[in-house]
């Protein structure tokens, strides 16, 4: 199944990505081969994800999570949800927070 994550990283960051097997992904992150950006941020720690029903839709949400303020993503990292517009609608359309 497809997942969204966020990862927070050493210097506070944050990371969003997709994935089809989120065990695998987040030790290639942990190993420096995950991408540019988290290989210069180690060690990440996964602080959010979700599982979707299609690739598509996982794919879709992690490119709408990528322009959310910090702030934004802190109140989904947090589970917040009724405080996020437009979440609460779309996640039960295909998506299972974990």
């Amino acid at each position: 199944m497809p997942f969204v994550y966020i990862l927070q990283c050493r210097d506070g960051s944050f990371y969003t990505g997709s994935t089809l097997d989120l065990e695998r992904r987040l030790a290639e992150h942990q190993f420096g081969e995950g991408c540019d950006y988290t290989r210069r941020r180690r060690p990440v720690e996964l602080v959010w994800s979700s599982e979707f029903a299609r690739i598509d839709d996982a794919y879709g949400w992690e490119r709408r999570i990528h322009g959310w303020t910090r702030a934004k993503k802190r109140l989904l990292i947090e589970g917040r949800y009724d405080e996020l517009s437009g979440w609460s609608r779309r996640h039960r359309d295909g998506a299972s927070a974990d």
